[in-house]
């Protein structure tokens, strides 16, 4: 070594690489998140499998359709968020998307109905009203006597005519693309036609009932759809004010939502404690 200079001490300095790994890593989270989304997957595909048919084609006809069903739902609700078992199909955003479903399904049905009818009145030489709603209870359709009263039943009969016969067969054609229940009414005005002992407005309407029965039961629609015959006499007038005008003789076919109307919450108290305005 040089004279004059002074000795140093020699200093190694040594850089250490970290690769990332173990439990300080991010590749793990990814093969976790991965196995989490497979897991729902199959959660979701096992949990719509154990759904009954109906459940089933409500939530295809949602995401098929989601603007359609938008007056279903509150708060971008949807048929996935009414729990975490195939056991809660039936909680309310579910039975909103059915119910919705339904509505759509009555409003198409209507609407095909009144232009088969509309075509076929001149064929069907009918001098009445078939009147074809959607209401709170569902599909209701009325054949209501015209201004000559015998339509589609003579006075005091329960025989029905071929001008009724050929509606019904009208009305089945539709009714059999749809998969709920039928409850069938018979009306009559105030009028009592029949002379027989013990033979009333209440036995005529029944008849009457079960003659439309009968009829669309031979045009296809399944015996076991139809929940009620109800014979209703005079008790349920459409026109009150006349009592026995012919349009209150008529016979409805009322096809009920399968999941009934959402309850209203009550309304809230005012913050003084007076009693709640009710619109």
């Amino acid at each position: 070594m040089a004279a004059g200079k002074e000795k140093r001490p020699l200093v190694i300095v040594r850089k250490k690489k970290i690769v990332g790994g173990g439990h300080h890593g991010g590749s793990w989270k990814v093969a976790y998140a991965d196995f989490v989304t497979a897991m729902m997957a199959f959660f979701l595909v096992m949990w719509i499998v154990g759904m009954d048919d109906q459940t089933k084609q409500a939530i295809e006809g949602y995401f098929s359709n989601p603007v359609g069903y938008k007056h279903g739902y509150s708060a971008g609700a949807n048929p996935l968020s009414s729990g975490n078992s195939p056991a809660a199909v039936k909680r309310p955003s579910v039975r909103l998307v059915i119910r919705a479903y339904e509505q759509q399904r009555f409003e198409e049905v209507s609407k095909r109905l009144e232009k088969k009818l509309r075509e076929a009145q001149a064929a069907i030489g009918l001098n009445a009203t078939v009147e074809v709603l959607v209401t709170e209870q569902g599909l209701r359709i009325e054949l209501i006597e015209g201004s000559s009263g015998d339509s589609f039943f003579p006075l005091g009969s329960a025989q029905m005519k071929a001008s009724g016969r050929a509606a019904l067969r009208v009305i089945a054609s539709e009714l059999r693309g749809l998969a709920n229940p039928l409850i069938l009414e018979g009306h009559t005005d105030a009028a009592q036609y029949s002379t027989r002992v013990g033979y009333t407005n209440w036995e005529l309407s029944a008849d009457r009932a079960n003659a439309a029965r009968r009829v669309l039961e031979a045009d296809g629609i399944d015996p076991a759809r139809i929940s009620a015959v109800r014979g209703l006499a005079d008790r349920h007038l459409r026109d009150p004010d006349h009592p026995r005008a012919p349009n209150n003789r008529r016979i409805s076919i009322l096809l009920p939502y399968s999941e009934p109307a959402p309850a209203q919450p009550p309304p809230l108290p005012p913050a003084d404690g007076t009693a709640p305005i009710r619109g």
